[in-house]
Parts: structure tokens; sequence; C-alpha cells
């Protein structure tokens, strides 16, 4: 009997939170800093961006069964500005990841897939960033999205902040992809990704606002990768906080530090500064959750990181031993 990761990785964080009696470094609220998502109607945050029209204010959304609505969040206060719906798109079945691009655009990633790649298209949504930040509706562009090599399941959607093109990393158990969409995106016909690089089992991801970075997180390891030729280098490890459920990441809009958000009600978002910091190639945190040395963190520091690390790893094997155990049993 095959348990979902998700599942695996929820039971085994919270069962790490109730020793712990947190989820990594405390948020404390300010400008461009860690902060609290306050909305009650933001109860499963998948994605999360830097506004470029608004300093301060971060886009998010909830993941599937939420409707066509993205949401404008402050964080000086936690609280939402803004509720756009969008229109004309139909109705999202899985949205994953939210971009603004340089075309002045939020880019919306509707690529979840939780039956493992079996949706013949996914779609990506645009609609101009709001001058005014108030509730509104708007009309947003739809594109079909289809990868080269079949379909999959994804939860990361980045548009460099130079050249406006569109990359998708998918989610695999044992590695992703990603995959470089069209110079130009277009609503005539479906538009065809194609994978440029191996990826880890990625949650989310954003381009530095100089474009010379991309950074990747998943449930228990982040890194910056070097962006060059239109594709990611030499990996750079950060110190990822642990979190019940690790979804977002955004980079702020000096690029000196990423903000490591979560789903949950009243969940944290977390700043990791990485300017000047992150390890060579190979070091800091990996794929398998061990922690790292890179970057620093601006509450609790990489340390205490690699503690939670360790103990989310060791919560996720106990979860698994005791699901398979529960799966002979039935």
């Amino acid at each position: 009997m095959r348990f979902p990761m998700r599942s695996l990785l929820s039971a085994a964080t919270a069962a790490g939170l109730a020793v712990l009696g947190a989820a990594g470094p405390a948020a404390a609220d300010g400008g461009d800093g860690g902060f609290t998502i306050k909305d009650p109607r933001i109860k499963e945050s998948s994605g999360l961006a830097a506004s470029r029209a608004h300093p301060g204010v971060y886009w998010t959304h909830n993941d599937s069964d939420d409707g066509p609505y993205v949401y404008a969040v402050d964080s000086r206060t936690g609280e939402t500005v803004a509720r756009i719906t969008m229109t004309g798109v139909g109705r999202p079945r899985d949205v994953e990841a939210i971009s603004v691009g340089p075309d002045g655009n939020v880019y919306v990633g509707d690529i979840g897939d939780n039956l493992g790649g079996t949706w013949k298209n996914v779609w990506i949504y645009k609609f101009p960033e709001p001058k005014r930040l108030k509730d509104a509706t708007v009309k947003a562009t739809q594109y079909v999205v289809k990868y080269a090599d079949g379909p999959r399941n994804a939860e990361a959607l980045m548009v460099h902040p130079g050249t406006g093109r569109v990359y998708i990393a998918s989610k695999k158990e044992g590695g992703g992809g990603l995959y470089e969409g069209p110079a130009h995106l277009s609503t005539a016909g479906t538009n065809v990704f194609r994978r440029v690089g191996d990826v880890p089992w990625v949650t989310d991801g954003a381009f530095s606002p100089d474009g010379t970075k991309l950074a990747l997180r998943g449930y228990f390891w982040a890194a910056e990768y070097d962006w060059k030729g239109g594709k990611p280098g030499a990996r750079h490890g950060v110190s990822a906080p642990l979190m019940r459920q690790a979804e977002s990441v955004t980079y702020t809009p000096d690029g000196k530090a990423l903000l490591f958000g979560s789903e949950g009600e009243g969940s944290p978002v977390t700043r990791v500064a990485v300017a000047g910091g992150g390890s060579p190639s190979g070091g800091g945190s990996s794929p398998t959750g061990a922690g790292g040395r890179g970057g620093s963190t601006d509450s609790g520091g990489g340390h205490r990181n690699l503690v939670y690390g360790g103990l989310g790893v060791v919560g996720v094997g106990a979860a698994w031993v005791g699901l398979r155990r529960r799966g002979r049993r039935g």
C-alpha cells in the first residue's frame, strides 16, 4: 500500500512541533521581514511572490478548492489588503505557484497534479498587477500548457525578471525536472515546456530580482543556483526553516533574503538572509533534509535549523514505518 508523501510529511512535522513547540525560527512582523498571514480565508498558502508595484506587499493563494482568488498581503501587518477574483479562467483545479513578471503581470500556476501526472494539460493564468490595492474582479488571460515529455505534477513556477520567460519545476519523489516555456506564451494554441535540467523534489521556486540566481525549496531543504545561459549552475545551500507544510518561497525585492511560507491557517512567513552567504556547490542544506550551513537566518540561525531538519527526517521515518505496519495489518 502506497501512502501520499504529503500526508507523511504533515504527520511527521506535526509530531516534531509537539515536541519542539515551534516549527523553526519565530516570525517577527515587519516590512519585508518575517510575518504571519492573518486572513482566515488563507488556509493553504501554496505560493508567494513579492509585488513589483507595491513595496512590502506579497501575493499568495490557496491550494486547490478555493476558487479563482489571489490575495495581496501586507508584510508589515500580515493583513490582506486586496483579494483579486480572476474571471475568464473557469474553475482552477490545483493552483500551486505564483510569480510576478517584468511585464508587470502576475502569473498564477494551475499546475498541480496529485494524481501522479495524469492531466492532459495544465494552465497558467495572467493578470496585470493592480495600481491600487483593493478587492477587485479582473479579466485574466489563460494559457494551456503541456510538457514535451508527458504529463507530470508540479508546484513551482518562476518568471525570469530579465527575459520574462516562464519556467516550471516538476515534483517527483526521486527528483524532478526544470522545464522552460516558449519565449512568449500564446493563447492561440498549446504552450510546450521542454526539460532543461534536473532538480530535487521541489515545492516552490523563485528568481532573484537581478536574475542571476534561482532559489528552489523542498520540504526540508533550500538552495540557490547560479543562473547562466538559461540553465541552473553551481548550487549554494540555504538554511531553510522547518515548517508544518513547506510550500512557498520568494525573494525580497532587494534580493538580500528569501521569505519561506507554509500552509495552514495563521501560517508564518520566515525570512532567511542570503546576500553574501551561501556555501559552495554541494554544501548547505541538502535535498534529503539534512539541514545546512549556507546562508544565515535572521532569527534562530543555521544550528537550530539543523536540529529541526534532523528531527523532521527522523519523524518522517517513524511515520513511514508506522504506516507501513498499519497497511500490512489491513
